[in-house]
């Protein structure tokens, strides 16, 4: 591929000879040889180019670059070009054309054209699988579920029945979509609906009984799911997940949640049931979400913040339990003159104790 071609579909400019033929994108201290594109965004990695072997690289606009590149590709934003970039070298995951021997379909199943179906994989009765999409081994797609065109589901991906799938979804491996929810309810009011009513314990979980959950889970157009995340369906409608969201690894989403489009959701990040996220919300990982809570569009919840009450939008939170940004960073600072004040108090108290003996 020609330098001047990598630079057109990132939108940016050439410095020397666009003709360069390039072969593989790498990390500086990588490059073996003239058919090596270096990327040098981060400002860091251009001392690394200075003794790099490649002769074209990826830089900034701004970047100084060494003597003896035969061309360079100037980018106005790194991390934008880096995802250009990833798009002109991907190495698409290998899928055999057609519809695998080892492969159980359902005899009323319907499978677009263009469909990979791998060994292993079970795609249940009535389901329908859109154009296009890629289905990996060891993946199971529920009866009456619904994939939509161009998708790709890894090896060992759960769809669970009746679950709605949009365009160009990717479900990494062991992800479970459309899982029941953790629902159960005793015959009289238990340890935590006491306890959350009055703040004593005043019953027992004596009994407990499993809530079917009939409903499902919708995920819009172009979501992802993160590898051994898991997303409960609705107890009676569904639990939907907007367009163009985001959902790292070993995420669970909690029955009848809502969550809306272009959200990123971090690793580890638990979200109770019956929550309303917003659109483009961030949850840094290992935030924590109890049931009921609405976040407004736009918010941000730091690492590890604890969320027990609603998120204004286009906040920032942080903190156990969660609070304004500001809020967290003033408590943060008074921890932090603790000693200082601990000490002072005791020099008081020695002062006082002093002029009282000498009183007496």
């Amino acid at each position: 591929m020609k330098l001047s071609d990598i630079a057109a579909a990132l939108n940016a400019r050439v410095e020397g000879d666009g003709n360069l033929e390039v072969t593989r994108a790498v990390h500086p201290a990588e490059a073996e040889g003239p058919g090596d594109l270096a990327l040098a965004m981060d400002k860091k990695l251009l001392p690394v180019l200075h003794q790099s072997k490649a002769v074209a690289a990826v830089v900034t606009e701004a970047a100084a670059i060494p003597d003896g590149l035969a061309g360079v590709i100037r980018v106005r934003r790194g991390a934008t070009a880096m995802a250009g970039l990833m798009d002109v070298f991907e190495k698409p995951v290998h899928a055999e054309p057609g519809i695998h021997p080892l492969a159980w379909v359902a005899p009323d199943a319907e499978v677009g054209e263009g469909v990979s179906v791998a060994p292993f994989a079970y795609i249940g009765p009535r389901a329908v699988i859109g154009a296009g999409t890629v289905v990996m081994p060891h993946v199971t797609v529920g009866a009456d579920a619904r994939i939509g065109a161009s998708c790709l589901l890894h090896p060992g991906a759960r769809i669970g029945e009746r679950v709605v799938m949009g365009d160009r979804c990717i479900i990494h491996p062991n992800a479970a979509v459309g899982n029941d929810g953790f629902s159960y309810v005793t015959p009289e009011p238990g340890s935590v609906e006491t306890a959350k009513a009055t703040g004593q314990i005043a019953g027992s979980n004596a009994m407990i009984r499993r809530v079917n959950s009939i409903g499902t889970v919708i995920l819009g157009d172009e979501v992802e799911v993160g590898a051994g995340t898991t997303i409960d369906r609705g107890t009676v409608t569904a639990t939907r997940i907007g367009d163009g969201t985001k959902i790292d690894n070993l995420v669970q989403i909690g029955h009848n949640c809502q969550i809306g489009s272009n959200c990123m959701l971090c690793g580890h990040t638990g979200i109770a049931g019956s929550v309303i996220v917003g659109d483009r919300v961030v949850m840094a990982g290992k935030t924590g979400v109890a049931d009921h809570v609405t976040i407004g569009s736009d918010a941000i919840l730091a690492a590890s913040a604890g969320v027990g009450t609603d998120i204004p939008a286009k906040s920032i939170y942080m903190g156990l339990p969660a609070v304004p940004r500001a809020q967290f960073l003033d408590q943060v600072r008074g921890l932090g003159r603790l000693k200082r004040l601990f000490a002072d108090v005791a020099q008081l108290k020695a002062a006082l104790g002093d002029k009282a003996q000498g009183e007496g």
